[in-house]
């Protein structure tokens, strides 16, 4: 490893942020709009919107192995091959290679990745959900892990503020287990799915809604001004949108700090230590370790927010020790690391749909319905804790059903474009407890090849989560057969780990006591308030819902909190 450490009045910003994706961006646009100098710190490389979208605009017949995932990429992207086709030729570049970046497994995790400007943001599902008035209060009640320090009262302005930002499209239904939030018009559903949703309301009681999706039905000035326009309905979201369509960090929050000439991005940085003054009790830069050349800097600022990802940001608190954290920054709970939560998935059923055959839908919307919670809900009590959702939707096959399909000539081939029959199918995503016993850590010994100790994963799903997957595959087959549709079959894949719903978080959880708990409830760490952690580390419970706008509300809360209490001139 190269030395060359330098103290320089270049090297010292108001603030730095160490994460560019979800949380990353939306730290420093809040930061730079009130004012602060911004160091954004990104591990990977750049990616510029638009132009790096290579993909974007390619038909099938325009990749090699008309994308599909290469013999080459499936040994370099093996961990994200267990989620199914992600490392594949139309979405590969926005994964992370996992032979560079290796991590031990003492239990099997699925540790899925993005190091490059955006993240994770760059291939998120979109689904954003508010959690609700019980989310915050579940471990209370029912005597699991700790109570949360806040409550949905707390966030709520937050979410509004977010939202109105991002642009999310979605239906108001007015349901205490699914809380409503700012809308842009919902994108539509077809005719088979309006027959199920209103086939489960009179059957069942139970409500469903076309998804809250973070793609633009109606731009907004402020969406326009960054450049952002309407959704194409192309379902290609996960190559990159050049029409900034679906909100992520490189198409919103960070060209929104851009904008106010107080950003500064550094690319291929690694932070690796966060530099603590024992004299003045505070965190004053983060150490960084360049992954090209292996050169070692350093950077100062008055605020540091950790929004490398759950995993990342509880690593780099772990690898901080000096005389006063002895066993990492800010783990005088020990509780950095332990806790790992994600939400589990891999279960749900399928099923055909007779007629709606005159019924068409317009493009390929990139969205899906959403089934709330509806166990362990009001009267219904199972017997394990908790719940979840379902995502998914009708849809009509199209030619390559030709693929398995008898026949041949000129009338085989005429009817391949025709549209196909309908199928419906949902997914589970199922809420997972804390436990202090699902941990990840840094082994002493073994160093990545940028001289950093690797992380180690011993996690597993728990008799609760295994319990609720068997409900959860019998619920969607009750739920299908009950609407009437035909050859109904269940699933329950076996070789699901904690990870694979790449919502992993939990690992530095928020608490009123800094006993058992990381952060305090502006997520500043309990024993150094000058450091933020702000993404999904901060997590206390998990929820069934999709967690990312959660966690942007949190960021623009702290980072509203940080700048106050800096204009008090308390950090």
């Amino acid at each position: 490893m190269n030395l060359n450490l330098k103290v320089d009045k270049t090297h010292r910003y108001d603030a730095i942020v160490v994460g560019s994706g979800m949380t990353g961006g939306m730290a420093a646009k809040e930061l730079t709009e009130k004012g602060l100098q911004v160091l954004m710190i990104e591990r990977g490389r750049e990616v510029k919107h638009i132009e790096d979208y290579d993909t974007a605009m390619k038909g099938p017949w325009e990749f090699q192995h008309r994308g599909k995932i290469s013999i080459h990429s499936a040994e370099e992207y093996w961990a994200n091959s267990r989620f199914g086709n992600l490392a594949n030729e139309e979405t590969g570049e926005f994964f992370t290679d996992d032979k560079k970046n290796p991590y031990i497994e003492k239990r099997p995790f699925d540790w899925i990745r993005a190091y490059h400007t955006g993240g994770k943001s760059m291939h998120w599902g979109r689904q954003s959900y508010r959690f609700n008035k019980n989310d915050f209060e579940a471990n209370a009640k029912e005597g699991i892990a700790i109570d949360w320090p806040i409550r949905y009262e707390d966030l709520e302005p937050w979410y509004t503020h977010v939202e109105k930002f991002v642009g999310i499209s979605g239906q108001k239904e007015n349901l205490e287990v699914l809380p409503d939030g700012h809308f842009l018009p919902a994108m539509p559903m077809s005719a088979p799915e309006l027959y199920f949703k209103e086939q489960m309301m009179k059957k069942l009681n139970r409500p469903i809604t076309i998804g809250r999706v973070a793609n633009l039905t109606k731009p907004q000035p402020w969406h326009t001004e960054l450049g952002r326009a309407s959704c194409q309905y192309r379902s290609k979201c996960s190559r990159g949108c050049p029409y900034g369509a679906y909100y992520s960090s490189l198409s919103g929050s960070i060209p929104a700090a851009r904008k106010t000439n107080k950003l500064t991005v550094l690319h291929d940085t690694i932070a690796s230590e966060i530099i603590f003054d024992e004299k003045t009790q505070k965190a004053t830069g983060v150490r960084v370790v360049n992954q090209k050349t292996l050169a070692v800097e350093e950077y100062f600022a008055k605020i540091i927010f950790l929004n490398a990802g759950s995993m990342n940001s509880a690593a780099l608190l772990l690898n901080s020790k000096s005389n006063r954290f002895p066993t990492g920054f800010g783990n005088d709970s020990d509780q950095v690391g332990r806790n790992i939560m994600d939400h589990h998935l891999g279960v749900g059923a399928n099923a055909t749909v007779e007629g709606f055959e005159d019924d068409y839908i317009f493009g390929q919307r990139p969205n899906a319905l959403y089934i709330p919670k509806f166990r362990n809900w009001g009267t219904d009590k199972r017997d394990y804790l908790r719940g979840f959702g379902y995502q998914g939707g009708a849809s009509r096959s199209d030619w390559k059903r030709g693929i398995t399909t008898d026949g041949f000539g000129a009338t085989f081939k005429e009817d391949m474009t025709k549209p196909g029959s309908w199928v419906m199918g949902f997914g589970g995503f199922g809420e997972v407890l804390p436990n202090p016993e699902n941990r990840m850590y840094l082994d002493k010994d073994k160093k990545d090849p940028y001289g950093i100790p690797m992380i180690v994963f011993d996690a597993a799903f728990g008799e609760n989560e295994i319990a609720m997957r068997k409900d959860m595959m019998n619920a969607a087959v009750e739920m299908l057969e009950v609407a009437g549709f035909k050859n109904v079959a269940g699933f329950n894949r076996q070789d699901t780990h904690l990870g694979l719903g790449i919502h992993d978080m939990g690992t530095a959880r928020m608490g009123k006591d800094p006993k058992t708990s990381v952060l305090n409830k502006f997520n500043q760490v309990h024993a150094a308030k000058n450091v933020f952690v702000t993404d999904g580390a901060a997590m206390v419970s998990s929820s069934c819902v999709n967690p990312s706008i959660t966690y942007m509300a949190m960021t623009a809360r702290a980072a509203n909190h940080a700048v106050e209490e800096l204009k008090k001139q308390n950090l």
